[in-house]
């Protein structure tokens, strides 16, 4: 049984942890964040910090990891909709949308991480890649489904839409950038 788990059951401190490094990892970023200030405001020992992560580096990768986790979940409950395919894509658009238009939103937490971890080499950087690459493989998979072709180029243009819709989501009208997302794939389904 792993340090972070009491029969069977994740730490309280550990959720604390990584509940308090993904508000200010998202909100004010992960380098202009210092570990102390992690400590301080979910109320645990350095030690603690240290008996559940190696260090920083950890805890953003768990950072990560939950976010990745959270995505993968929105997608996998509208796939059990069992939708027809075209609506399949659309409800997935949606729920990118909500995001967007959330208190709060600062953005794709993965882009984010990239660019404060640009060497490709990182492993901060390599749990970006890995999730982007799921994420466009789902897209193609979806946009396939829905009879899009080329499946490949559907996929990447729907990504290329999702990431401008997430970067100008937190500095313009969300509602409108929401909007703009939409529109942009239904023509991705529906191609004039």
């Amino acid at each position: 049984m792993s340090a972070s788990t009491t029969s069977g059951r994740t730490s309280e401190a550990r959720t604390r942890l990584l509940s308090t490094a993904t508000r200010i990892f998202y909100t004010e970023g992960i380098h202009s964040v210092g570990v102390d200030r992690i400590i301080e405001e979910a109320q645990v020992t350095r030690a603690t910090l240290y008996r559940h992560f190696k260090g920083k580096e950890e805890l953003v990768l768990a950072y990560l990891q939950q976010a990745d986790q959270g995505i993968r979940g929105q997608v996998e409950a509208v796939r059990d909709q069992e939708l027809p395919a075209p609506d399949t894509v659309r409800a997935v658009a949606r729920t990118i949308t909500e995001g967007i238009r959330s208190s709060g939103f600062r953005g794709c937490a993965f882009l984010n991480a990239a660019a404060e971890y640009p060497d490709p080499s990182h492993p901060v950087h390599q749990a970006v890649l890995a999730h982007r690459q799921w994420f466009l493989e789902t897209a193609v998979e979806l946009l396939e489904q829905a009879g899009c072709a080329p499946a490949d180029a559907a996929g990447r243009h729907f990504v290329m839409l999702r990431d401008g819709a997430m970067a100008a989501g937190c500095l313009f009208d969300p509602a409108l950038i929401s909007e703009t997302f939409l529109h942009g794939v239904e023509g991705i389904l529906r191609p004039e």
